[in-house]
Order: C-alpha cells, then sequence, then structure tokens
C-alpha cells in the first residue's frame, strides 16, 4: 500500500475526510534532526514515494538518499541571519507543485510542527484549496538529551518543559524570564546562538543563577556532533565556538557517564542495521 494512502487527509471546510489520498496532495513531512536512523519508517516510504520533494537545507544528504531517481529535489531552505528564501516564495513554489499534480512532500528538518513555519505554509495550500497531512517527526531537542544521557523531564525536578526560539521576527523573542530563571526549570533553545548573551542576562536578572548548568548540543545526531557544557554565565562563550546549528538545554547537564566515557554514549552509526531496515521498508 502506498504510503500516501495510509493517512485520512486534512479536509478542507465542507469536506468530509477522504479515504484514500488524491494525487497533489501535499504532505508535511519531519525529516528528524539529521541522522538517518531517526527517520520515522512512515518518513522514510513518504520521501521514497514522492514525485517533488521541497526541503530545508539542513536536512541530511543521508536522507535525501531515500528519494527515488527521477524525484525532484528542491531546496527552499533558510539560513540563521544568512541566505534565505523569502517565505512567500516557498509558498508560491509549493502551491505550484502541488497543482503541477504528483506527491509532493515538504521535507522540515527536525519536527514540522515545531517552529518549522508550519501554518504559514498550510494558510497558502488553503487558499489555493489543495489538499495536506502532517506527518511528525523527532524534534532536535530529543536528540539532543539523549546525546547527552537525560531525560528533558524528571520528577521533583520539573512538572513542564519550556520549548522556545532565540529570536522571532522583531528581534530577540521575549520569554516569560521568571518561569525559565525558577530552580530545576529545563527549557531547549532552538536557534539560540545569536541571542546568548541576550538570554543569560535576561535569566540572571531574573533571578537565575550564574552556576545553572547548560548544555549545547551541536549537529544533534549527525556525524559532526559535538557537545559543549557549562555554566549559565559562560552560554555566550559555548556558542561562539559552534559553526553548525546548535540546541542549547538550559538547566541540564551531561550524565556523568556521557560526559566521562565516549564509549558510553554510543553514536547511532555504531547501529547500521536501523538504516538498512529503513532501506526495506
Amino acid at each position: 500500500m502506498s504510503f500516501f494512502s495510509i493517512f485520512k487527509r486534512a479536509a478542507r471546510p465542507g469536506q468530509a475526510p477522504a479515504a484514500s489520498a488524491p494525487v497533489g496532495e501535499v504532505l508535511f513531512v519531519g525529516a528528524g534532526p539529521g541522522h538517518p536512523d531517526l527517520l520515522t519508517l512512515g518518513a522514510a516510504r513518504a520521501i521514497r514515494e514522492a514525485d517533488v520533494i521541497l526541503h530545508d537545507r539542513l536536512v541530511s544528504p543521508e536522507v535525501l538518499d531515500f528519494a527515488r531517481p527521477g524525484a525532484a529535489l528542491i531546496e527552499v531552505g533558510k539560513t540563521g541571519f544568512g541566505e534565505a528564501i523569502p517565505q512567500e516564495e516557498i509558498n508560491a513554489r509549493l502551491v505550484a507543485a502541488a497543482r503541477a499534480g504528483g506527491r509532493v512532500v515538504r521535507l522540515k528538518g527536525g519536527d514540522p510542527c515545531i517552529f518549522g513555519r508550519l501554518d504559514e505554509e498550510i494558510a497558502a495550500l488553503d487558499a489555493a484549496g489543495l489538499a495536506w497531512r502532517i506527518l511528525p517527526g523527532i524534534t532536535a531537542s530529543s536528540a539532543a538529551a539523549a546525546s547527552i544521557g537525560r531525560s528533558l523531564t524528571r520528577r521533583e525536578r520539573n512538572a513542564g518543559l519550556r520549548i522556545i526560539t532565540g529570536h522571532d521576527a522583531r528581534g530577540f523573542a521575549d520569554q516569560d524570564w521568571r518561569a525559565l530563571a525558577a530552580p530545576g526549570a529545563v527549557a531547549a533553545l532552538y536557534m539560540g546562538k545569536r541571542a546568548a548573551r541576550f538570554v543569560v542576562g535576561r535569566l540572571i536578572m531574573h533571578g537565575a543563577s550564574a552556576d545553572q548548568p547548560v548544555s549545547v548540543i551541536e549537529n544533534a545526531s549527525g556525524p559532526a556532533e559535538r557537545v559543549s557544557a557549562g555554566r549559565l554565565a559562560e552560554l555566550p562563550a559555548l556558542t561562539q565556538a559552534c559553526d553548525g546549528p546548535a540546541l542549547i538545554l538550559l538547566g541540564l547537564a551531561p550524565h556523568p557517564r556521557v560526559a566521562s566515557d565516549d564509549q558510553a554514549n554510543l553514536a547511532l552509526s555504531d547501529f547500521p542495521f536501523l538504516t538498512d531496515l529503513l532501506q526495506e521498508a
């Protein structure tokens, strides 16, 4: 059975959900944080069955290798504070691809529902009267927490987890700093390298300890992954050393075994059978 016929599509107003996917539908797919072993089976199938794939710049070549020969691969990515295709152009390309027919995948890094401008692209498809569905993926904060051997939540430490961004359309993003500064609070900070000094200042201003643990996971799950850990006051220096995309975990330090034993935190490349299973699925 084709993956595109498994899920009921999102119905437009006044329509009943269809049992199978029509040609020309758009499937928003989470590519995971980078390593192909962190693709879902559904994502691997969807990529392999797609006629057109519009993908973010940070989607790894290994993930794109799942595309079938002859599929059109169209990069529509953005680079933070760098070159970027305007969102309006991405929307237009997505609508044009869907109207041309075929199976269209909009492949987004991590999970498309987290800081992926998903609502804007859905709105463009809705305005054009086109059908769409969402296939979630593993977000970078989950991979980053696994890399440092920590749980994002723990009883008697934090009853909640905040997923925040370092900047928005207006500049550095404002947050509930008092809640983030509370003892035991844990937050996953996306796109936070440029905002590190701003974040540190706001947190300390609202009562956070300068000694609060932080971890910076660069290229989470990828072959170039690098973990840097320290105190909150050291966060600007830690992020300045990062060349690639980085996920910042506020309130978490690497597990002692992971921090002291490189063999304890096995790389995904140590399990090549996982990728083999995806290829066969």
